[in-house]
């Protein structure tokens, strides 16, 4: 046996175990990486408005708690102003469910002969085995509830920890990794952190333009309606779809369609045909407009970035999917050639010119041959 073939074994065995601790800790620290990174980009989001408050004398500390005071107050409020609208809409739905009830059960005789009353139907409910056991259901899960939200309470904290780190902390953080970098690469990772901010605060301010917009817009719907809680369900339909990736727009149309619902059924499809329409407006009229100003990227590389993100790192990924893309692209784009181009009209898509004007260009090239034929044959 070669000398060296125990030697590699060990190094080979070394390696593969070294492979997987590696592969064990990363699947066991990747909710704390992504917490970190989801708090990376929320510290380059407020990052110009603690660098201009630290520009007017400010300690970035300070500057640091009091922007992110000012949006946990805001989450609080929004919070609290849509617990109270929905612990009133479900005392009145629970006030009033017996008249719902009639009204569905005369529905229900008047358009299918039938004879049904109140008293059979509740008896019916109540006796139902479905009933049962979804009340034993919830009520085992309660415990399951409670911690999931003590988990998301934490890792919000978390979030949050790290991010106010990132940002009061950002001058010490861009010289530590600029000190182990040469004087060349230093500029350009100063030049992506750059970069980085102005795209993610980009975002984050057309996300606000549209929820601005989305929200004063079914507001107006929801007044004219009739429907309670107008401005509440105006700011949630606004903040829930442009804040929530992908399903942001169908959670935020099923609250204002269920309160409508209960005071004119006909209201909750006016509220959906509404949504629908308005999500069609932003999507090829406001969205590409306020995303080619701000974030400069392409409509569809930016849909394209959400999926991708998605499939990559869940919910996570799809929030952050734009501004890293649109990041990326601007640092590319620095270091990648562009030349002027042809004024073929087959650029601009008139592909019948572009014909035309190949065949002349042909015709001539063929035309200069000949006649550089027949001068070679009189020499």
């Amino acid at each position: 046996m070669p000398r060296w073939l125990p030697r590699a074994l060990v190094l080979a065995l070394t390696l593969y175990a070294c492979f997987q601790l590696g592969s064990w800790a990363f699947h066991q620290l990747i909710g704390l990486l992504l917490n970190i990174l989801l708090a990376f980009f929320l510290a380059l989001a407020i990052e110009p408005a603690v660098g201009r408050m630290a520009a007017r004398g400010m300690r970035r500390g300070v500057a640091t708690f009091l922007v992110f005071s000012g949006v946990l107050l805001a989450g609080a409020g929004f919070v609290a102003m849509l617990g109270s609208m929905l612990a009133g809409q479900i005392v009145d739905m629970v006030e009033n469910f017996p008249q719902y009830l009639d009204s569905l059960i005369n529905w229900t005789n008047q358009h299918f002969h039938t004879e049904l009353s109140r008293l059979e139907v509740q008896d019916s409910l109540l006796r139902s085995d479905w009933l049962q056991k979804y009340v034993q259901n919830s009520a085992s899960g309660v415990l399951d509830v409670s911690t999931t939200l003590l988990g998301g309470m934490f890792k919000l904290l978390t979030i949050f920890l790290f991010a106010f780190y990132f940002a009061a902390d950002g001058p010490r953080l861009r010289r530590g990794l600029c000190s182990v970098l040469p004087p060349a690469r230093q500029k350009e990772v100063l030049r992506a952190w750059e970069i980085a901010v102005d795209k993610t605060g980009g975002y984050l301010y057309s996300r606000g333009l549209m929820a601005l917009v989305s929200g004063v817009a079914h507001f107006v719907l929801f007044e004219i309606l009739g429907v309670p809680y107008a401005p509440a369900l105006g700011v949630w339909v606004g903040l829930v779809s442009q804040f929530i990736p992908t399903i942001g727009t169908y959670l935020a149309g099923a609250l204002p369609m269920l309160i409508a619902f209960t005071v004119d059924p006909w209201y909750a499809v006016w509220v959906l045909v509404f949504v629908v329409v308005y999500q069609q407006v932003e999507n090829y009229v406001l969205q590409p407009k306020l995303t080619s100003r701000t974030v400069d990227i392409h409509p569809a590389v930016a849909f394209g970035s959400v999926i991708a993100g998605t499939a990559l790192l869940g919910a996570v990924g799809a929030l952050i999917a734009i501004p890293a893309v649109a990041t990326l692209q601007a640092f590319l784009g620095a270091y990648v050639k562009r030349y002027d181009v042809t004024e073929d009209p087959r650029v601009h898509g008139h592909r019948g010119q572009g014909e035309a004007v190949l065949a002349r260009l042909q015709k001539a090239l063929h035309a200069r041959k000949e006649a550089a034929g027949e001068a070679g044959s009189e020499g």
